[in-house]
């Protein structure tokens, strides 16, 4: 079992640069819904949480607030990391990594919109979203008890 948990904002920037790495598309709001998946499964599989951040139900799906935030001015676009991330690939243990790996290849090949509609298929945010409400939390409870039931160990 990988030995600490993580902030939401570098299991982000690993995202970030492995999309970079791959030359793939990461647009805001895949990145959103890869930090759920990652937390999900990782849930699932280790029975305590990736990172510590809070995730909410959005009109378009689970999303970290602190990292929408922070790239929120790429609107659609790629993200790009900025030069003063100061993320280093060993900023993450390598079994952490390779279950970032697992996670970008289950869910890094759908786009964006395709993995929103998923999201919206699933209990924890249909069960916690409200239209014309903010800031609602989808329990780390709803979520690991949900990925509990659907993952598959490998």
């Amino acid at each position: 079992m990988p030995m600490t948990n993580y902030s939401a904002s570098t299991v982000a920037s690993w995202f970030i640069a492995w999309a970079e790495l791959e030359d793939a598309d990461l647009s805001n709001m895949k990145l959103q819904k890869l930090l759920y998946y990652a937390q999900g499964h990782y849930l699932a599989k280790f029975s305590k949480p990736l990172f510590d951040d809070e995730i909410q139900a959005w009109s378009h799906g689970p999303v970290v607030p602190g990292v929408y935030r922070t790239y929120k001015d790429y609107d659609s676009s790629d993200i790009r990391l900025p030069e003063t991330s100061g993320f280093q690939w060993e900023n993450v243990d390598s079994e952490t990594t390779d279950f970032l790996q697992q996670v970008w290849n289950t869910y890094g090949g759908f786009g964006a919109w395709k993995l929103r509609n998923m999201t919206h298929e699933e209990k924890p945010w249909k069960e916690h979203f409200e239209d014309n409400t903010r800031n609602i939390v989808i329990p780390v409870e709803s979520i690991e008890n949900y990925f509990k039931l659907k993952y598959v160990p490998a």
